[in-house]
């Protein structure tokens, strides 16, 4: 009773300054920020980390661009239609310089059209880096690095003009996709291409599901980054968001529990809002 007593009064407002309800969500935040913050210090301190586990997906993309090698033909790599906010576009990025490295040195065609102009000059510069790092500056053509147009079906049909014209082998959809994706995905399937893809659109996860060779799915595609990198900030990020959503799982089940035991909404509740 006592515990229950203070939970309850800790979501009100006698702390001062947050606002009645709100102290379950500062304490999560705060708890967030440390974990990650801890996991990350210790990654760049050279200690172990927990790994992460294979991802089919990704491990894929080295046989998708090999089979496009052994074909001859190009890998065309679709970053959706996010701009440079996107929180899936960014987390593109590592892909994109991953896929640009593999096919330079393959010596692989890489074609990367573009809906958005910002994104487009990113995206160039970071092929353009990878090649320089694979040590194939002068395999890098400015022109397969694309910006196509701004409407989004215009897009989607610039792309199919791209994958029936060049026959594609490998095609790889990573990023923030809408109502284009099954185009460009059925495409994929028109012209025996191997299709990859990657999104954490709720709308779009079942369409990619359904007609891609490989998909990541949501989260999976956020933890990509550090698992082709291995770079230590990435790296201790996934491990405290993974060590949080424990934590939070823990919580939920002791909440549910509490509150069913008492016949109801207690203190617990009240201060973690569940």
């Amino acid at each position: 009773m006592l515990l229950g007593s203070w939970l309850a009064a800790a979501s009100s407002a006698i702390w001062g300054f947050l606002h009645p309800g709100y102290a379950g969500s500062f304490v999560a935040i705060i708890l967030f920020g440390a974990l990650v913050y801890v996991m990350i210090t210790r990654a760049r301190g050279g200690a172990q980390m927990r790994p992460i586990h294979p991802l089919p997906g990704l491990d894929a993309l080295d046989e998708a661009i090999g089979r496009s090698t052994e074909m001859g033909k190009p890998t065309l790599f679709v970053m959706g239609i996010g701009d440079t906010t996107d929180p899936m576009t960014i987390t593109s990025y590592p892909v994109l310089a991953h896929v640009a490295r593999e096919c330079a040195r393959y010596d692989t065609r890489l074609i990367q059209p573009n809906i958005d102009p910002i994104v487009y000059s990113v995206n160039d510069a970071i092929v353009r880096e990878s090649y320089l790092e694979a040590g194939r500056p002068d395999a890098y053509n400015p022109e397969d690095v694309r910006f196509l147009t701004s409407f989004q079906f215009a897009f989607a049909g610039g792309v199919w003009q791209i994958m029936e014209h060049e026959r594609p082998a490998a095609c790889v959809l990573y990023g923030d996709f809408f109502a284009e994706s099954m185009m460009i995905v059925e495409m994929a399937g028109i012209i025996d291409s191997v299709s990859i893809g990657a999104t954490a659109n709720v709308t779009q996860i079942p369409f990619f599901a359904a007609a891609c060779d490989y998909f990541l799915i949501a989260e999976e595609m956020y933890a990509a980054s550090a698992y082709i990198s291995k770079e230590p900030v990435l790296t201790g990020t996934i491990v405290g968001e993974d060590l949080y959503k424990f934590i939070m799982l823990a919580v939920i089940i002791i909440g549910a529990v509490w509150a069913s035991a008492a016949g109801g909404p207690t203190g617990f509740a009240s201060f973690f809002k569940l």
